[in-house]
This record gives structure tokens, C-alpha cells and sequence, in this order.
């Protein structure tokens, strides 16, 4: 008996000890208490410093793009060819006395201008008119109709502004007429024989557009001769209306005009009966 009871009171004792264990703890007033969870592991926090927020945890990634190169230079435009042409069927008009050149251009100038069907100045009363009106306006009336007097009924007939201008050189005049031309729209009247005769300029080709190039070559000019077809002994032929001559051709008979020829302020040089923009 008493090795059973002892060997029983002892299996009590660790049945006891087993079922203590399995208890939570209690404090005194009765609360269960909880095992501290341990907080995770933080930074050192320095005071006063800011942490850059771009900054992240994450390895900062390199482009593999290539660098973006450079735009390649517009290059400049070249020049090319170009014409112009105001010309029309019907537009030429023949002087019908050997003076009467300026009036006859005058005419031709009004249906170069007015294309409008049915409104052609052909009419040679007419022409006498015009050239006793250009005549009255001339600086010097015994020498008939000059060239101030060409331009000034240019201007009151409605097609101006027209003004008389003397070109020293003789490639610049040529510029001079065909920027004319282009930005107008409107004819030039050469002062042809040093002076003594009248033509029109109704066009030219150019290697350049003079509205695209400040410097630009004239390679051929339109012409109209009131002459034709009889032309000069001395100066040379008549072209035929609306001729394309080459300016070595034109120099033939557009030469310098002499500054005796009739009265003027103008210095020696080519001289042109010039339509200016802005009309």
C-alpha cells in the first residue's frame, strides 16, 4: 500500500505542475497578461535632418536608351529656275507714226494689266491722245513725249504709281525690272536707243524666285517693240511681240541714256518707267 500511494501521490504532483503551465498568468487584479511583441528593428532617427523622399529602397535604374542627336541642318534653298510672263494674245499694240512709241506702250501697258475681254486699247485716235497727254507732261515738250511724261500718264490712267527711276549698272536693272514685275504685277517701260525709244517689258525667266532670293540672276526678258516690225538701221530688228531675248541681246539697244537727251535730274544710267508696289 504505501508504495502505491506514493507512486500515486506523485503522479498527482506532476499532473498539477503540467496543468500550471498551461495557464496564462494572472496578475493580481486579475487581468491576463500578454508576452511584449518585439517592435521591428527602425533607423536611428537624426534630429533636425530631412530624408531625401526621391531616395528609395529599390536600386536606382540607368537608362539603356541611346542620347537623342542633334537635329541635321536645314540646308539653304537653291536657286532655280523660274518665269514670268504677263503676255496675253491681243496685247501688242504697233505705234502708228514713228514718234508716237511711248503712247503705243502706254496702250500695251493697259492690256497687260486689264485682261478683261473687250477692253483692249488698240485704238490709234487714242493713241494720238495719249501721246499729246504725255507730251504736255514731259520736261521738255520740244523733244515729244519722254519718259516722265510716260510715267505720269501711267499713273493717271489708274495704273500707277509709276515713277522714272536711272540704274548704274546694267544687271541691276535688269533686277530691278523683274522684282518689279514680280511683286506688282504690273509691266516696266525701257527707255530703249539712249533715250530715243520705247519698249516693254512683260516678263523674264531667272535662275531664282526674287521673291524667295534677294540676289537672283535674269537670263531672259520679254519684250514688246511698238516698232515692229520695221526696227532700227542702227540700233538693229524689232523682236516680235512677246520675244524671249537674252539680256546680251537687250544690251544692244537698252544702253545708258545720254544726259543730253532730254532735261532731267536724273543721273546718267539705264533708265526704267518703274511700277512700285503697294498700288
Amino acid at each position: 500500500m504505501t508504495g502505491a500511494l506514493s507512486r500515486l501521490l506523485a503522479w498527482l504532483a506532476a499532473l498539477a505542475i503540467l496543468l500550471t503551465a498551461c495557464v496564462p498568468a494572472v496578475r493580481l487584479d486579475g487581468a491576463p497578461t500578454q508576452s511584449p511583441v518585439p517592435a521591428s528593428p527602425a533607423l536611428p532617427a537624426a534630429a533636425g535632418v530631412a530624408l531625401d523622399p526621391r531616395q528609395s529602397a529599390t536600386p536606382t535604374q540607368v537608362s539603356s536608351r541611346a542620347p537623342v542627336p542633334a537635329p541635321a541642318p536645314v540646308p539653304a534653298p537653291v536657286p532655280q529656275a523660274f518665269a514670268l510672263n504677263l503676255y496675253q494674245e491681243g496685247d501688242f499694240v504697233p505705234q502708228y507714226t514713228f514718234d508716237w512709241c511711248v503712247a503705243a506702250s502706254i496702250q500695251m501697258a493697259h492690256n497687260l494689266i486689264d485682261d478683261t475681254a473687250g477692253r483692249t486699247w488698240a485704238d490709234s485716235a487714242q493713241q494720238g491722245e495719249l501721246w499729246e497727254k504725255a507730251r504736255a507732261r514731259s520736261s521738255n515738250s520740244f523733244n515729244g513725249a519722254n519718259p516722265l511724261g510716260w510715267a505720269q500718264v501711267l499713273t493717271e490712267a489708274g495704273m500707277g504709281p509709276y515713277a522714272v527711276v536711272s540704274i548704274a549698272g546694267y544687271e541691276d536693272a535688269l533686277q530691278t525690272a523683274a522684282r518689279a514685275i514680280a511683286d506688282t504685277g504690273r509691266p516696266v517701260g525701257l527707255v530703249m536707243w539712249s533715250g530715243r525709244h520705247a519698249w516693254v517689258m512683260s516678263g523674264f525667266e531667272s535662275v531664282g524666285d526674287p521673291h524667295q532670293f534677294a540676289e537672283f540672276r535674269v537670263t531672259g526678258i520679254r519684250v514688246l517693240d511698238p516698232l515692229y516690225p520695221h526696227g532700227s538701221g542702227q540700233w538693229g530688228p524689232s523682236p516680235a511681240p512677246n520675244s524671249l531675248i537674252s539680256p546680251e541681246q537687250l544690251a544692244t539697244q537698252f544702253v545708258v541714256r545720254e544726259p543730253r537727251r532730254w532735261s532731267s535730274e536724273l543721273p546718267a544710267g539705264y533708265l526704267l518707267v518703274l511700277p512700285l508696289a503697294g498700288a
